[in-house]
C-alpha cells in the first residue's frame, strides 16, 4: 500500500520513476533482435528461398526416379523402389499432385490451327 502511495506522489509531482536496469537492457535486445531479422531479410531471405525451391526440384527427380513407374516411366527396377517406399509413403500424394500441376511451354500457349 505504501509503495502505491509513492507511486501516486511521484506521479502528482511529476517525477516519473526510473526504469530498472533490467527492463532497458530488455528492450535493447529487444532492438537488436529486430535488427538482426531485418539484416538476415536483406541479405540472405532470398538465397534461402532459392535454396528451397532447389530443395523441393530435386526431392520431385528423386521420386520421379525411384517411382516413376507409378506416372509411366520405369526407371528402377521394384525391387529397390519397394525398399525405399515406407519412407516415401507420406510424401507420395503430395508428389502426384505437384507433377500434375507443372505446366509446359506448350500448355500456356493454347492455340487453336
Amino acid at each position: 500500500m505504501e509503495d502505491l502511495k509513492e507511486h501516486t506522489r511521484e506521479l502528482e509531482s511529476g517525477t516519473a520513476p526510473e526504469e530498472p536496469a533490467s527492463a532497458i537492457l530488455l528492450k535493447a535486445k529487444g532492438a537488436l533482435k529486430t535488427l538482426r531479422e531485418i539484416m538476415i531479410g536483406l541479405t540472405v531471405h532470398e538465397m534461402s528461398l532459392e535454396v528451397r525451391k532447389e530443395k523441393g526440384h530435386l526431392n520431385h527427380l528423386f521420386m520421379l526416379i525411384v517411382f516413376g513407374d507409378m506416372v509411366g516411366m520405369p526407371i528402377l527396377p521394384p525391387y529397390y523402389s519397394m525398399r525405399l517406399l515406407p519412407y516415401i509413403v507420406p510424401s507420395i500424394n503430395r508428389w502426384k499432385r505437384s507433377l500434375l500441376r507443372q505446366r509446359d511451354l506448350t500448355d500456356l500457349a493454347n492455340f487453336d490451327i
